[in-house]
């Protein structure tokens, strides 16, 4: 029963094991979308800076006035959408941190179980070896 015991704890803890490094897995895609959607939002930022209106002593026409209004106009709705996607981006990373806590709190749990069955093993072992019964002592001045 005991062999039996540690085989399946043994199996618990590889498939736990499994599931802990799927999930950082998952944590780490969750972050690298954070840090994604984070440089598209600096990046929109940026070029919204790049067109943003400046006052020129030199007359432009109406025409690049308003490709201009219309193109910060997107920059702005494209702006916004890339903070949409941030928050999300940062739900799921909580999520995924989450997981992964839970998925190492059960790892844990197996390996602490293995542990005790290990040291109850070495338990039986010592009680085993202490109800042997020893060899007899030959006396030092016996003349056998």
């Amino acid at each position: 029963m005991a062999e039996r015991s540690k085989k399946r704890l043994d199996r618990i803890h590889r498939v736990r094991t499994l599931q802990l490094d799927l999930v950082r897995a998952d944590e780490a895609r969750a972050a690298q979308r954070v840090s994604d959607e984070s440089n598209l939002r600096d990046r929109i930022h940026r070029l919204s800076q790049s067109v943003a209106p400046v006052a020129t002593p030199a007359p432009t026409s109406a025409g690049s006035l308003i490709a201009a209004a219309h193109y910060r106009h997107r920059l702005h709705q494209s702006a916004e959408a890339a903070e949409r996607r941030i928050e999300v981006a940062e739900a799921g990373l909580q999520s995924a941190r989450g997981a992964t806590r839970e998925a190492k709190r059960e790892q844990t749990a197996v390996e602490k179980l293995i542990e005790r069955a290990e040291a109850e093993a070495a338990r039986r072992a010592m009680r085993a070896l202490e109800a042997m019964p020893g060899e007899p002592r030959k006396r030092r001045n016996d003349p056998e």
